[in-house]
């Protein structure tokens, strides 16, 4: 079937709210994607940074293989030995502690810190939540109370909790907002979907003492940072802070669905039986995934060629001088450029037309989260396209 067979098929089947995507995918080998009409791309998006080992990396085809051979599903009735192990692998990676509940996606690892947290609140007379504008935590409609993107939030309000918003990066703000009657901060280590923005620094070691001061729950959603995406394991260890809840999801599994909410000290325990739960969370081949997945990163060094690529394409790309760039900003393998003007969507095209996917992910930015396993070649490859891809976007306009 032809792309334009496919993406005509699409509009028709779908509901229109992702409208009708640019491209049609049929395969991939590494950090390359190919077309139904066989063209292939230069992946920067990674499934927006989930595939962490790229495309039909062999250690991930066998895990999942051998995992749906033995059983592929089991549901939270009984247990199962993948989930037990991805369990305790991600306690060791952070330091030996948390308890660990398993969800399907990001957002309902963020459903399941919310609900911790309204517990948390209700049994110490706390009543509001502070996030960050233009912060995002999801789209169900607990995690879209704390999204702080007002295009996507508003439409769907009002909403059951007191969320109050903060400009992000703002620590006065911060210390302002939160007090002894505050529940929880939920913050991302820097904004994802926001548009690759990090905060200044010690802006988490700031919200880290706040919360500690007051009492409130510090809540870190490392769903698009986490499991290497920045070149550590997660990205609020560049500074050296635990939060009380973590969630994870994307990266996690390389491209199976899986999220996870981690609990520290006594938010490990808020929860009793019953108050949550989830038929496919822990999921044995999802699970057997995000093993292979955290085993690949380790074996093959994984954290090291994020951070070490990583700097390749910012320093090549801060290199650029052209009058569309403004600059680039990010770390490791999370990257936003930033354009002097709102056309992100024509460079993101101008981009596909070259063959690199990336991602116009607000009007003046484009989002590259590639593969882990991107080859430094292949960040060169984009570095060197770029200045044409941003001229042919110039042209156009006039």
């Amino acid at each position: 079937m032809s792309s334009e067979d496919l993406l005509a098929r699409y509009t028709a089947a779908f509901m229109p709210n992702y409208g009708t995507p640019p491209v049609a995918l049929v395969s991939g080998k590494g950090c390359t994607v190919r077309d139904a009409d066989g063209r292939e791309y230069l992946d920067f998006i990674a499934g927006i940074a989930v595939s962490s080992l790229g495309h039909a990396h062999e250690a991930l085809v066998t895990a999942v293989t051998e995992q749906v051979r033995a059983i592929a599903h089991t549901s939270n009735l009984v247990v199962n030995e993948p989930e037990v192990l991805l369990a305790e692998r991600l306690r060791r990676l952070l330091g030996g502690e948390g308890r660990v509940f398993l969800t399907n996606s990001g957002t309902e690892a963020n459903e399941c810190a919310l609900k911790l947290a309204v517990k948390y609140g209700k049994a110490n007379g706390r009543s509001y939540f502070v996030a960050a504008e233009n912060g995002f935590h999801g789209r169900s409609m607990g995690a879209l109370s704390l999204t702080g993107k007002r295009s996507i939030r508003e439409p769907f309000g009002p909403f059951a909790l007191d969320v109050r918003f903060v400009p992000y990066g703002d620590a006065d703000a911060l210390r302002r907002a939160v007090t002894e009657e505050c529940a929880a901060v939920f913050l991302e280590p820097a904004l994802g979907e926001g548009g690759v923005v990090p905060p200044p620094e010690g802006y988490l070691t700031t919200a880290r003492q706040v919360c500690t001061d007051t009492g409130a729950l510090f809540v870190m959603d490392e769903i698009q940072s986490g499991i290497g995406r920045t070149g550590t394991w997660f990205a609020h260890q560049h500074e050296g802070v635990r939060p009380d809840i973590l969630t994870l999801a994307k990266g996690l599994g390389g491209g199976l669905p899986i999220g996870a909410c981690i609990g520290f000290g006594p938010c490990g325990e808020l929860f009793a039986k019953g108050d949550h739960g989830s038929t496919f969370g822990g999921n044995p081949i999802s699970c057997a995934a995000a093993l292979a997945v955290l085993t690949t990163i380790d074996k093959e060094g994984l954290l090291d060629n994020a951070a070490r690529v990583g700097a390749l394409l910012f320093d090549g790309l801060s290199a650029v001088d052209h009058p569309l760039l403004k600059g680039v900003r990010g770390r490791g393998l999370w990257l936003g450029v930033v354009l002097t003007a709102d056309r992100a969507a024509e460079v993101e095209a101008a981009a596909r037309d070259a063959g690199f996917l990336v991602n116009a992910v607000q009007p003046n930015v484009i989002r590259l989260a590639p593969p882990l396993i991107i080859a430094p070649d292949q960040a060169a490859a984009l570095v060197e396209a770029f200045p044409s891809i941003l001229d042919a976007v110039s042209v156009k306009k006039g």
